[in-house]
C-alpha cells in the first residue's frame, strides 16, 4: 500500500475505527475556523474606509483577496496533495490560518490585506484535503452526513463573525477583533499536530495524478454543470455578505450592528439548510430536484433581500435566500464521490476545482458591487448583476444527467479490488 510516509502514524489506523471520531471533530473544527475568517472583515468595511481612506471596491479587497487566493490554489492544492499528503496538507492549512492573528498589530491597509489572504491559503488546503480525508475515515452512508456536518460548521463561523464583528469592534480596534476569530487557528494547528493521522481505508497513491487525468475529470458533462451552479450561487452569496451590511446602513438607515446581524443570518440559517440538505441528500437518489429547489430559493431570496423596503420584509427574505444558498451543498460534496471510478486523487481534484471556480467567482463579485457603487452612486446594478447569477443552480437542476453516478466520460475506471 504506497502512501506518503509521514502521512502514516506509527500505529496504522484500522478502517472505519472509532477513532474517526476523533478526526470528524479536527475536520469540523477546522472549516469553523475558516468560517470565521472568510467573512469576519465584512460588517467592518465602513471603518476599513475611513480609518484607511481607501474607496469601496478597495475595501472589498479585505473580503475578496481571501477568495482570489483560495481560488488560485484550490486547482493547484488539490493534485498537489496526492504528493505531499493529507498530514501536510492541513498542516500547511491550519498554519495559514493561525496567520491571520497577526491582524491586529498589521501597520497599514496593504499588510492587513496580505494578511487576511492567509485565510484564502487555509480554505484552500483544508477544504480540498478534507473530501480525500472524509473517504479514507467514512462509510459512503456517513460521507453525506460528514459533507452536512462540515459545511454547517463552516457556515456556523461565517454566521458568529459576521454577527459579531460590529460589537466586538465596538469593545477593541476592529483590527484585533479580526485577530480574535484566527485564535482558534492556532490551538486547531496544535491539535492536528497531535492527533491528526490518516486511515488506511482508501489511501492516496502517494504518485500524484497527471495533467492528462485532471483534464479528463473537468470536462466531464457533471462536473463542468457543478461547477457552473456552484460559482452561480456563490457570486450572490459573496456579493451580498460583502456589501449587505453596508447596503443597508447606508441605504436603508439600518444601524451597522443590526446590518451585521441581518447578513449574519444568510449563513445562520444555512447551517440548519445545510443539515436538513443532508437529510434530503439521503433521502433522494437524483439530485436534480434538490438543485432546482434550492437555485429557485436562492432566487427569490435574493432579489427580495436588496428590493424589499424594510426589516419586515427584509428578514423573511434573507432567510429563504440563506436557505436556498446551502441547502444543496452536501449533495454537491458527495456526488462526485459517488461517480464510478471517483478515487480520492480525483476527487480533490473535483473539490480543489469548486472551489477555484468559485473562488474566483467571489473574489469578482464584491469589487464588482463595490466599484458600480463608487461609478453609479448606488448598490442596486451590483446586487441586481450578483443576483442574476444564482438562477444558474435552477438551471442545473433541468440539465444535470438524470443519473449522475454513472462513470464520468473519458474517465479511465479504478481497478476493483478483486481485480
Amino acid at each position: 500500500m504506497a502512501n506518503d510516509p509521514e502521512d502514516i502514524s506509527t500505529k496504522t489506523t484500522p478502517t472505519h475505527s472509532r477513532y474517526r471520531m476523533v478526526m470528524a471533530a479536527l475536520v469540523l473544527a477546522g472549516h469553523l475556523s475558516v468560517g470565521l475568517n472568510v467573512f469576519a472583515a465584512s460588517p467592518l468595511l465602513p471603518l476599513a474606509i475611513d480609518d484607511y481612506d481607501v474607496n469601496r471596491a478597495t475595501a472589498g479587497l479585505l473580503v475578496a483577496l481571501p477568495l482570489l487566493v483560495a481560488a488560485a490554489l484550490g486547482l493547484p492544492s488539490g493534485v498537489l496533495i496526492a504528493r505531499i499528503g493529507l498530514r501536510r496538507a492541513f498542516i500547511i492549512g491550519w498554519t495559514a490560518v493561525a496567520l491571520v492573528s497577526l491582524s491586529g498589530w498589521a501597520p497599514n491597509f496593504t499588510a492587513l490585506v496580505l494578511l487576511r489572504s492567509a485565510t484564502g491559503l487555509g480554505f484552500a488546503f483544508i477544504l480540498t484535503a478534507t473530501g480525500p480525508l472524509l473517504m479514507q475515515w467514512f462509510r459512503p452512508k456517513e460521507l453525506t452526513v460528514m459533507n452536512a456536518l462540515t459545511t454547517a460548521a463552516l457556515s456556523l463561523g461565517i454566521a458568529l463573525s459576521v454577527a459579531t464583528a460590529a460589537p466586538l469592534a465596538e469593545l477593541m480596534d476592529w483590527q484585533m477583533a479580526l485577530t480574535i476569530y484566527a485564535l482558534p487557528g492556532i490551538a486547531g494547528l496544535l491539535a492536528w499536530l497531535v492527533l491528526g493521522r490518516v486511515s488506511g481505508g482508501t489511501p492516496m497513491t502517494g504518485a500524484g495524478i497527471s495533467l492528462r487525468e485532471v483534464w479528463a475529470v473537468l470536462r466531464n458533462r457533471t462536473v463542468v454543470i457543478l461547477l457552473a451552479a456552484d460559482a452561480g450561487i456563490l457570486i450572490q452569496y459573496a456579493a451580498f455578505t460583502g456589501w449587505l451590511p453596508t447596503f443597508y446602513n447606508e441605504d436603508r438607515g439600518i444601524s451597522l450592528s443590526q446590518a451585521g446581524f441581518i447578513t449574519g443570518l444568510l449563513p445562520l440559517v444555512g447551517m440548519f439548510a445545510v443539515l436538513a440538505g443532508g437529510v434530503v441528500a439521503l433521502r433522494v437518489a437524483s439530485p436534480r430536484a434538490l438543485f432546482a429547489a434550492s437555485g429557485l430559493l436562492a432566487g427569490l431570496g435574493g432579489l427580495g433581500a436588496f428590493l424589499l423596503p424594510g426589516p419586515a420584509l427584509i428578514y423573511p427574505a434573507v432567510v429563504v435566500m440563506g436557505i436556498g444558498s446551502w441547502v444543496y451543498v452536501p449533495k454537491l460534496l458527495t456526488l462526485p464521490m459517488q461517480m464510478v471510478g471517483m478515487t480520492p486523487e480525483r476527487v480533490a481534484v473535483v473539490w480543489g476545482s469548486l472551489l477555484t471556480f468559485s473562488g474566483f467567482a467571489m473574489f469578482v463579485s464584491p469589487i464588482l458591487v463595490g466599484g458600480l457603487r463608487d461609478i453609479s452612486g448606488s448598490f442596486i446594478p451590483g446586487l441586481a448583476i450578483a443576483a442574476a447569477f444564482s438562477w444558474a443552480l435552477l438551471l442545473a437542476g433541468i440539465l444535470l444527467p438524470r443519473n449522475a453516478t454513472y462513470p464520468p466520460a473519458h474517465i479511465p475506471q479504478a481497478p476493483s479490488p478483486l481485480d
